[in-house]
């Protein structure tokens, strides 16, 4: 059952208080549907009380959370512990919402899902601290390539000069981040032509995936702003390295603020507990690819061939490694691990969530995750053959999704029900659009 504390409890002061001493004049109340798209209204600071009682009210077959028009009015309920202030428009907050219909929690809904994993690590006695790295590309208003010509060098990660070009844009997002608490300690131009990205304290799961989604909105309203076009999609140009979002995991005392993934005597210094939790994400790793690469685009990230810098900073089968990038997993430090899967696409509450559950099955069911590997998994000299491969598309990933028992059971039918009927109807689409490649290739067959 969802663990949540009561709403009289949260609301230890008025929002509409709190309001007035801040500035703020507007609420943003939103939360995230399946297809990771937020949703919000426009709540005046007059009403906010009410709505913090009551909800704003959605039409949830409006959203992609697969809905009727037949059913009845979704709440999205405040969660006050989330509210950020806009760094670039004060006198509007946003709130992260959770969502009821009839008076019961909406299972499909991600950041629901993510407070049931939670809730459920909680009763183990864990708490799940995690960090994201969101690479992002800043481009043309029409989408058709990086929005700085001079931006063109064969490997330009770290570039000094194409980093400095977009200092304008770049420090105003990281200006907000400080504004806000959030401690980033660091700035880099990224891989590809016009990537970027910027790095963050961890923290709880569910503060990091609010953040993970809050970022998102931050970037792309600040690129709009200087006149250009923030993307996350994961291989949005065939020729350059995609967009990421590596996840940094680690799991702690419930009641003791105590690393449970440190152990001086382990191998690299992780625990059993840790490599536990490494062998379960390891071994849902096939099956849970549809949520951390969720979209069509996704597969041509991960299965791509190397750009000119080298490597395409992606994983190719599910292993892992020490202090090695070419790995699914990386082990870089004694506190915690990496996953290297996920992409701009994934949904920042569906992410906390499966990798939580999978971790805790991993500790559930004592698996070990074997020998870790060492070689270089873009070499193909060194390539382990008999590693397993990840889905070579969104439909072979839904499948595989579709066959997990321990993620449907973790995660729930309606939840599982309603992504693969969406996400498969959205291969389907796919299937049936015409490319220009198709016309190329086969016009005179």
């Amino acid at each position: 059952m969802l663990s949540r504390r009561e709403t009289e409890t949260l609301m230890t002061q008025k929002m509409s208080k709190i309001a007035a001493d801040r500035g703020i004049e507007y609420f943003l109340v939103c939360f995230t549907d399946l297809f990771g798209v937020q949703r919000s209204k426009l709540v005046p600071a007059a009403a906010i009380d009410g709505t913090m009682k009551n909800g704003a009210g959605f039409a949830g077959f409006a959203t992609w959370l697969d809905m009727s028009p037949a059913d009845t009015d979704m709440f999205a309920i405040p969660d006050p512990d989330s509210l950020i202030q806009l760094p670039w428009k004060p006198n509007v907050g946003w709130m992260a919402a959770d969502l009821k219909m009839g008076g019961e929690w909406v299972a499909q809904a991600p950041r629901v899902m993510l407070r049931n994993a939670i809730a459920a690590a909680a009763d183990k006695g864990y708490v799940m601290k995690s960090g994201v790295e969101c690479e992002f590309m800043l481009i043309s208003t029409d989408g058709k390539g990086p929005s700085d010509p001079a931006d063109n060098m064969e490997k330009p990660c770290y570039d000094q000069q194409a980093l400095m070009r977009r200092f304008d844009v770049i420090s105003e997002i990281c200006d907000a981040l400080l504004a806000l608490g959030w401690n980033p300690y660091q700035n880099d131009h990224e891989d590809a032509n016009g990537q970027f990205e910027l790095n963050w304290d961890y923290t709880d799961a569910l503060v990091t995936a609010d953040r993970h989604s809050f970022f998102k909105f931050l970037v792309k309203s600040v690129a709009e702003k200087h006149g250009l076009r923030a993307t996350f999609m994961p291989k949005p140009f065939s020729n350059l390295t995609g967009n990421g979002c590596h996840g940094h995991f680690s799991l702690w005392s419930r009641d003791a603020d105590k690393n449970l993934f440190q152990d001086a005597k382990g191998e690299l210094g992780l625990s059993e507990l840790a490599y536990k939790f490494l062998a379960g994400v390891l071994d849902n790793t096939h099956e849970m690819t549809a949520i951390t690469n969720p979209i069509v685009n996704s597969y041509k990230r991960i299965n791509a061939k190397p750009t000119a810098s080298g490597a395409t900073w992606a994983p190719q089968s599910i292993t892992y490694s020490g202090n090695n990038r070419t790995h699914l997993i990386r082990i870089p430090d004694d506190d915690r691990f990496e996953f290297r899967l996920a992409d701009g696409a994934v949904n920042p509450y569906l992410f906390q969530a499966v990798i939580l559950y999978a971790g805790l099955d991993g500790i559930e069911q004592g698996r070990t995750p074997g020998k870790r590997l060492d070689n270089n998994m873009y070499d193909p000299k060194e390539v382990k053959k008999d590693a397993k491969k990840l889905p070579l598309n969104l439909l072979d990933a839904l499948r595989s999704f579709e066959r997990s028992k321990a993620l449907r059971k973790k995660l729930g039918d309606e939840f599982c029900n309603a992504y693969l009927k969406l996400k498969t109807n959205e291969w389907q689409e796919y299937s049936r659009h015409l490319t220009d490649w198709e016309r190329d290739s086969y016009l005179d067959c």
